[in-house]
């Protein structure tokens, strides 16, 4: 046995060397980067942001491939199958965590097929209405609702989206009970809570900025454990509810199996571009925080998230759209 331990720790050295050799010279030609969804979104100005930092700090063009289709399922497939070189990354947002636990099978395995880099940052949602709306307050808005249960609506981009599942939250959490309205999008629920047609919307802050800004909406309240820079006099729905948060996020994962050097390259240049004050800057007129977490922090961020979402699923019996 003492004759076999030399030669493993010898393949051992030389293998830990090569990947460490491996990184040093990473990356040695262009990089893709897989973002699930269409051109011209959030995650796809993100990457854009990132890849052009990139390749001013390493010198390598980024290749942004759109492969929108399927809830992301289509573009994160494709990224499962991908060689594990580090030269092709998947850009990730909360339906990477949400997945697992509204569709009873996927193509892949997200925490068997990937490796998590970095989180790039956290976005709240927000709980908008029309000015003229009764409530003023997270407080009213649970009255209003206890006094009229099951008759006030709320919309969301879609069944099983963030802004739903921050919505289910907020119900079971306040006790009480309003009719979800899915539309195909944040545009046309925006139009018909605009029009009188839809109580309130739960979406993203980034897509309810211009019009909170504009004085057609008016935030009730934002689903981060903090009050956001960019929304300051918009409380929390946890100062009302103790305990709740419900934020979305984007990151960056790979195919398992990349040398473990280059993993930790890549997540500390990313979490480095993310801070720079332009970028921070950027994340925050968005509405969004800067992260850039260690890949041990991300892994752990996303196996939580995994079990919190699939629980908000399972208990309101929520199913995907067809």
């Amino acid at each position: 046995m003492k004759l076999l331990s030399i030669p493993v720790c010898a393949l051992a050295a030389l293998a830990t060397a090569a990947f460490s050799q491996d990184a040093a010279k990473y990356p040695s030609r262009p990089i893709r980067m897989i973002v699930p969804f269409a051109p011209g979104g959030g995650l796809d100005i993100t990457t854009r942001l990132i890849g052009q930092k990139l390749t001013e700090s390493w010198g390598q063009n980024i290749v942004v491939d759109s492969r929108p289709g399927a809830a992301t399922i289509v573009g994160t497939e494709i990224a499962s199958k991908a060689a594990p070189d580090g030269y092709t990354v998947l850009m990730i947002t909360t339906t990477f965590a949400i997945n697992p636990g509204l569709y009873s099978k996927l193509p892949y395995d997200p925490v068997k097929h990937f490796t998590p880099v970095t989180q790039l940052n956290s976005q709240p949602n927000v709980v908008v209405v029309t000015p003229s709306f009764a409530a003023k307050s997270v407080k009213d808005l649970i009255a209003l609702a206890k006094a009229k249960p099951g008759e006030l609506t709320f919309a969301t981009p879609g069944a099983g989206s963030a802004p739903h599942l921050s919505a289910e939250m907020f119900q079971r959490a306040a006790g009480i009970k309003m009719i979800h309205v899915p539309y195909k999008g944040i545009p046309p629920a925006v139009t018909d809570v605009l029009g009188g047609r839809v109580t309130m919307l739960f979406t993203t802050t980034i897509s309810a900025a211009p019009h909170i800004k504009a004085g057609k909406l008016r935030a009730v309240a934002i689903t981060s454990a903090k009050r956001q820079a960019s929304m300051p006099d918009v409380p929390t729905v946890g100062e009302t509810l103790p305990g709740y948060r419900a934020e979305a996020f984007q990151g960056m994962v790979v195919p398992a199996g990349v040398p473990r050097a280059i993993v930790d390259k890549l997540s500390a240049e990313v979490a480095r571009i993310v801070h720079l004050p332009d970028v921070a800057q950027r994340f925050q007129l968005d509405g969004a925080e800067a992260v850039g977490s260690t890949p041990k922090e991300f892994a752990a961020f996303l196996k939580a998230e995994m079990q919190k979402w699939s629980k908000v699923i399972r208990d309101a019996g929520i199913k995907p759209e067809q």
